[in-house]
């Protein structure tokens, strides 16, 4: 009899602390719905904060207008068609200035770490130059180049260059050495090993240089078209600025805010989709944190 109660209050106890499927659902849906909540309850506290000391007078609209004013200058702006002209040509200068700096800094990234005598040539002439601020060049870009496209598009090829060279070179050089010897005993020759051990090993080290050249690419860009532009984000600024529109002004910083996270996004999709081999992405690729 002992031992039948024993096992019943056993049952019993299990039958208690057993949850329910439909718990875990719902905690998980709960868990899931924070997670993509969570990143925009700053903003938006700062959002209501910034309206209500607009609103109350202890933010003058003439140095920080209300939220609701930058809403309004983005409706109008984007109803005359302004916004998006501007936009689409910031875009396009620094989408073809991190191809061509990108590019180049990939391809000596790589040459100079698989190749020893190509980094002895190279490398110490490039660390010399990447510890010249690349914004310092403008007076000299605007000597070689003029004012038009030419210079913007060479200011941030230059500021993008950098940060994927380095990664890259980073990447290729720390390859498992044991990975290559094993290909080696594998018969793989000289192509086959760069495009599928070295390449792939170095992807992850190459996708972070992405994203810190993606950040440059938007700050030289700022900085070269409020020097001299006649389109673009950062020419709508300095115009609102000269007739006192504050409302343009930060509207400009907002775009160039969110063309960054956007830029950051896409760059974190690629990373989950072509490094979902890689342990680190295996749970971002299924959806867990």
């Amino acid at each position: 009899m002992a031992e039948a109660s024993l096992a019943g209050s056993k049952n019993d106890t299990s039958n208690v602390t057993r949850k329910s499927p439909v718990s875990d659902t719902a905690s998980g849906a709960g868990g899931v719905l924070w997670q993509r909540l969570a990143p925009w309850a700053l903003p938006i506290a700062i959002l209501i904060l910034w309206e209500i000391a607009s609103r109350s007078g202890l933010v003058t609209a003439r140095l920080i207008p209300a939220p609701t004013s930058v809403a309004a200058a983005f409706w109008r702006l984007l109803l005359d068609g302004s916004l998006l002209y501007h936009t689409l040509a910031s875009t396009q200068r620094a989408v073809i200035g991190l191809l061509i700096g990108g590019g180049v800094g990939f391809v000596l990234g790589v040459v100079n770490g698989l190749w020893r005598p190509a980094e002895t040539f190279l490398d110490s002439t490039i660390q010399m130059v990447r510890n010249v601020p690349h914004l310092a060049l403008i007076p000299l870009v605007i000597l070689w180049f003029g004012i038009g496209e030419t210079a913007k598009i060479f200011l941030v090829s230059v500021g993008v260059f950098f940060p994927i060279y380095m990664n890259t070179f980073y990447g290729v050089r720390t390859i498992d050495p044991q990975v290559v010897e094993m290909a080696e005993v594998y018969g793989l020759n000289r192509r086959a090993m760069i495009l599928r051990i070295i390449l792939p090993g170095a992807l992850p080290s190459i996708l972070v240089g992405l994203r810190y050249a993606l950040g440059f690419m938007w700050l030289t860009l700022i900085v070269a078209e409020t020097i001299s532009a006649t389109n673009g984000i950062g020419y709508m600024t300095m115009n609102a600025r000269e007739f006192l529109q504050t409302d343009v002004v930060l509207l400009g910083i907002i775009v160039y805010a969110l063309l960054g996270k956007v830029a950051d996004l896409a760059t974190r999709a690629i990373e989950r989709r072509v490094l979902s081999w890689h342990p680190a992405y295996q749970g971002q690729e299924k959806g867990t944190p």
